[in-house]
């Protein structure tokens, strides 16, 4: 049995020397009235207090998990920590204010009018845009650091992934793009999306930031490249795979 126990967003780990894991067993007495969670055969449950650094555990922030972790383990928290989240903000019945209970391991029903709830993910969708050699980077203003990434934003209701491309695209930059390619998708439990990464090419159009959401954009190659997103995250996976992608062209 492992056991997935969070203080807010930190992660509890279990440490052995330079190696970590997610503990077998609990690393604090779970107290009668904590809410505890059976999530594919694990148990997840939340503290009020992080637990202070010790030889054997040491908390962690879930997305500094992701370089500790194996990728089972690393993408297990994150589905933990989203049904934790789901589970501490729908106490309560939307509809009638009724106590809002579990009626199947991922599933609540409202005791008073029936009303049934299930986990809801934030779509997103994420664009690497291609002109010739070069890609488009932003940097958007809720970055907390100097990085550059990648066009993103959310899908919005009654419009399909590929029409929120076209949209976020426009909306955030003027460009137009054409050969939409689908990529990958990736959980991201921050702290309940869901990423759908395309490929794209430039079509046509000069770059017009969205000020309100960006603050820098411009076209790079691969050899000048600012700071990129760090390895977990998809946009990375994209900017890696461009990469990959122009050293074997060059290498032809």
């Amino acid at each position: 049995m492992k056991y997935y126990v969070f203080c807010q967003s930190d992660l509890v780990l279990a440490k052995e020397g330079n190696t970590y894991r997610i503990p077998t067993e609990p690393p604090v007495e779970i107290k009668p009235w904590t809410s505890v969670m059976d999530i594919d055969g694990a148990k997840a449950y939340r503290i009020d207090q992080p637990l202070a650094t010790s030889e054997h555990y040491e908390m962690c922030p879930l997305r500094q998990s992701y370089y500790k972790l194996t990728q089972e383990d690393y993408l297990k928290a994150g589905k933990c920590h989203e049904l934790l989240y789901w589970n501490q903000n729908t106490k309560y019945c939307g509809v009638c204010g009724g106590l809002m209970r579990f009626d199947t391991a991922i599933s609540k029903k409202c005791e008073q009018c029936g009303k049934e709830i299930w986990p809801q993910l934030a779509t997103a969708i994420i664009v690497l845009i291609r002109k010739e050699h070069e890609i488009l980077l932003v940097h958007a203003n809720n970055f907390r650091d100097d990085h550059y990434g990648l066009v993103a934003g959310f899908v919005e209701t009654g419009e399909t992934l590929e029409e929120a491309v076209y949209r976020e695209v426009m909306e955030e930059t003027g460009l137009h793009i054409t050969n939409l390619r689908y990529f990958g998708s990736q959980p991201w439990p921050y702290p309940c999306g869901l990423m759908v990464g395309f490929t794209a090419d430039y079509d046509s159009g000069k770059i017009h930031l969205q000020r309100t959401e960006l603050s820098k954009g411009a076209w790079f190659d691969k050899d000048h490249l600012p700071h990129i997103p760090e390895k977990l995250s998809i946009a990375r996976h994209l900017i890696d795979a461009w990469m990959e992608e122009e050293e074997k062209e060059n290498a032809s």
